[in-house]
């Protein structure tokens, strides 16, 4: 099939690889442009855009695909079908509806749960158990689209945001080969969302921080559902101020009580409204991921201060 590809960050890489290992024509792949990063703020590619490159493809990185030259240039193409996976522009019917059979978003989630930018994050900090990848015909509704073929993920008591986004976006490339057969040839049976459906905003600097009064099992996923970025984050008291600290992994603890806040042990068992967690990496600002021993290594607190 002549295929445009869409999509920006590593989750999509994946499905790129395996698209073209399948065979297909991959005419064109879409990106956003390349963003300022690092020390230098130098322009760099998005992980889609760089594996393009490398498998000799054509790239194109319009700051919107709203504008007509975008649409024109798009629906030139003369496509079959179009491959979208968190690429990050909205699609307007123009575009949706240039391919000769449509354009297909691989989502992660099960939908109607958790529509929008950050399904998998959401899915954790929710406390869900399961989670999953399905690739939707795509309309004009946000993820409102029919199901073409989909598979269900557990979502484990040590996942994070990133090895639970690495199964996923591993599993869903997968799926795309047999989509798009039973696509082409006519044979697909696409199936209406069915349900309330719950919608997972894009995550905002005002919740990353920890809330110690919240239960001990509403934090720990709290804490894995935004590692490692942006990262739940508390403050402790340092020598010369307040010391911003991320907690990128944790378990809940049935060990000790405490106020919320308080450190419990030499290990960062830390006290909330309900019980206990104990962070087993965390980072200080400008400083790599430690575990409890090195982070108290290099700087200390002793049993009984209270983090914010």
């Amino acid at each position: 099939m002549r295929l445009a590809f869409m999509g920006t960050p590593d989750f999509a890489v994946p499905s790129l690889a395996e698209l073209i290992a399948s065979g297909h024509d991959i005419v064109a792949v879409y990106s956003q442009p390349p963003r300022p990063r690092g020390r230098g703020q130098n322009l760099t590619p998005s992980p889609v855009h760089a594996f393009a490159e490398t498998m000799g493809l054509p790239v194109f990185t319009p700051a919107s695909m709203k504008v007509q030259d975008a649409i024109d240039t798009f629906v030139s193409l003369d496509l079959d079908a179009a491959c979208v996976v968190a690429y990050g522009q909205i699609l307007k019917p123009a575009v949706l509806e240039a391919p000769r059979l449509g354009c297909f978003n691989l989502h992660g989630s099960l939908l109607p749960r958790w529509r929008g930018a950050a399904p998998i994050q959401r899915a954790i900090m929710a406390g869900d158990r399961q989670t999953g990848v399905q690739i939707m015909r795509m309309s004009e509704g946000l993820d409102e689209g029919a199901i073409v073929l989909g598979e269900s993920l557990p979502i484990q008591t040590d996942d994070t945001a990133a090895t639970l986004a690495d199964r996923m976006a591993t599993t869903g490339a997968t799926l795309w080969t047999r989509a798009l057969a039973a696509i082409e040839r006519g044979g697909v049976t696409e199936t209406p969302q069915v349900g309330e459906p719950t919608y997972a905003r894009k995550i905002t600097s005002a919740e990353t921080r920890i809330d110690w009064t919240r239960p001990a099992a509403a934090i720990d996923c709290h804490i894995r559902g935004l590692s490692p970025v942006p990262g739940a984050w508390f403050e402790a008291p340092g020598p010369d101020g307040p010391v911003r600290v991320k907690a990128l992994l944790s378990r809940t603890s049935l060990k000790g009580a405490g106020r919320a806040g308080e450190v419990l042990d030499d290990d960062l068992l830390v006290g909330t409204g309900d019980g206990a967690v104990r962070l087993l990496r965390v980072q200080r600002e400008g400083r790599v991921q430690q575990s409890p021993a090195d982070f108290l290594n290099g700087f200390a607190l002793a049993v009984g201060t209270i983090l914010g």
